[in-house]
């Protein structure tokens, strides 16, 4: 079943002046008035793929944008993509491009959420960057639903790595929109995401689960209680935390026991999961395109969106 949603040609589509069309779909800014800090430095890539694949590492990203791709024959559902990289660098088409493109395959829109890098120095008493740009994903998403045939009740987000930490965040730290802000189309918009995929994520910032680089770079290298507390998405799980789809691999250098931890806690808070737990495919797979057991993540991901209803019309 995975392979007939590898390769497909997306229709290119134009759905506003100042977006930014080629072949990776439709780029928007995500804070289009937003102001770079000065030295904050140029963004770096590097290719990383094999054969002919691309597989680009971005550094230092500063300014965020989403990517869209649009199915021929939508079923209403989108997925904001949140990529990996311990929040140092973006895997922007391995666990980005490439996702949302088998999520269009299936009927879904695909969102590459292009992130900013932490710089915990410079957002000192806010949210991290990375999480205001994934709250602001959700709000423009669905201030723009209608142009783009989504239901606004069926966004969730997927995120990979530190970008499943992402994920799991925007996913216990949420509003529903501006009360002040009725004229304002994008700040006026829940950024709860209806569903969350988290792939091999970190979920813990504590020592002895979590990933010290990407709590570092998240957090700063000595943050206090209260912050690894707040950023410890299992901690942070209520009833109003949507339902979760977790994947993880036992001998992952990013212990499985983030997601179990996670999985637990949305159990007891009677929040819907499906943990898949495998016993090999260490970390970094993206869709499982190398072959083993990991492979079959994919197909068990669409089965148990069918399930929850989110593929299907309200």
């Amino acid at each position: 079943m995975l392979d007939r949603f590898r390769n497909w040609l997306v229709p290119a589509i134009l759905l506003s002046p100042a977006a930014m069309l080629g072949a990776e779909g439709l780029t928007l800014p995500l804070w289009p008035d937003l102001k770079v800090e000065a030295g904050a430095g140029d963004e770096s890539v590097t290719e990383r793929g094999r054969n002919g694949k691309q597989d680009r590492s971005f550094k230092n990203v500063r300014v965020p944008t989403i990517t869209v791709y649009q199915p021929e024959k939508p079923n209403g559902a989108a997925v904001i993509v949140c990529p990996g990289g311990g929040y140092g660098s973006l895997a922007l088409d391995k666990e980005g491009h490439d996702v949302a493109r088998w999520l269009c395959g299936a009927g879904i829109t695909g969102i590459v959420l292009k992130y900013r890098l932490p710089r915990p120095e410079l957002s000192k008493g806010e949210a991290p960057w990375p999480l205001q740009d994934a709250q602001q994903a959700l709000r423009l998403v669905r201030s723009r639903a209608a142009e783009w045939k989504i239901d606004p009740r069926r966004v969730g987000m997927m995120g990979f790595s530190a970008g499943g930490h992402l994920v799991s965040a925007a996913a216990t730290h949420f509003d529903e929109g501006r009360k002040d802000a009725a004229g304002d189309k994008v700040a006026s918009q829940s950024c709860r995401p209806d569903f969350a995929v988290l792939v091999y994520a970190v979920v813990s910032m504590g020592e002895s689960v979590g990933h010290s680089g990407a709590r570092a770079a998240l957090l700063g290298k000595s943050p206090d209680s209260a912050m690894i507390e707040r950023y410890s998405s299992h901690l942070q799980v209520t009833a109003q935390t949507p339902p979760c789809f977790l994947v993880h691999a036992k001998d992952d250098k990013v212990k499985a026991e983030n997601s179990v931890l996670f999985s637990e806690a949305l159990k007891k808070a009677g929040v819907p999961c499906e943990l898949q737990l495998y016993e090999k495919g260490g970390h970094g797979y993206g869709l499982g395109i190398n072959g083993g057991e990991v492979a079959t993540w994919p197909e068990r991901c669409l089965a148990w969106l069918h399930a929850q209803k989110f593929l299907d019309a309200r």
